[in-house]
């Protein structure tokens, strides 16, 4: 009686493992197929390809955490080189009108003060891209954990085992 009840209960488990996925995973390769076509679509980009054809896009390639690193600081520095480039203009304009002594300490101290956001922003990025790295590889295995089809025949060689040990077990109950 009760090995039948264990019995039904693993057999209804194995009918919903076979049935349609949830709808999270069928979102989860929807998604999948949507960054396949959009990054198809860069890397078949004319530009794109003459790029990763030359000396630098192929070290690039080969150094994935290094292109990372690169993409981060000079997304993240365009801000800095903009301000700098602004006030070298600024200041050039004020060289025209015959301020010409304060413009060479203006640039002089805009461009250490560039130099080192420059360099901090070199270490934030770096950073920044090893923690990316990290967090691709770890949710990256945790995807794979969760949503890798397990084989039912190993599924069920593991609860006919249980099972027959679990009946084993009453049996020695039962005879006690």
């Amino acid at each position: 009686m009760v090995e039948d009840i264990i019995y039904s209960e693993t057999e209804r488990h194995f009918k919903m493992a076979k049935e349609e996925p949830p709808s999270v995973s069928r979102d989860l390769q929807e998604l999948q197929r949507k960054l396949c076509l959009l990054l198809d679509s860069f890397q078949s980009n004319s530009k794109v390809v003459s790029f990763m054809k030359s000396p630098v896009g192929r070290y690039l390639d080969r150094h994935p955490f290094l292109a990372l690193t690169m993409l981060i600081f000079v997304s993240m520095s365009a801000i800095p080189v903009g301000f700098f480039l602004l006030i070298v203009v600024l200041t050039s304009l004020g060289a025209l009108m015959g301020a010409i002594l304060l413009e060479g300490l203006v640039i002089s101290v805009c461009g250490l003060s560039l130099l080192c956001i420059l360099c901090g922003l070199g270490f934030v990025s770096l950073a920044m891209s090893g923690i990316a790295m990290m967090s691709y590889v770890v949710v990256s295995c945790l995807m794979s954990y969760w949503f890798s089809p397990r084989p039912l025949t190993q599924q069920n060689a593991n609860t006919d085992c249980q099972l027959a040990m679990k009946s084993t077990d009453f049996k020695r109950l039962y005879q006690e």
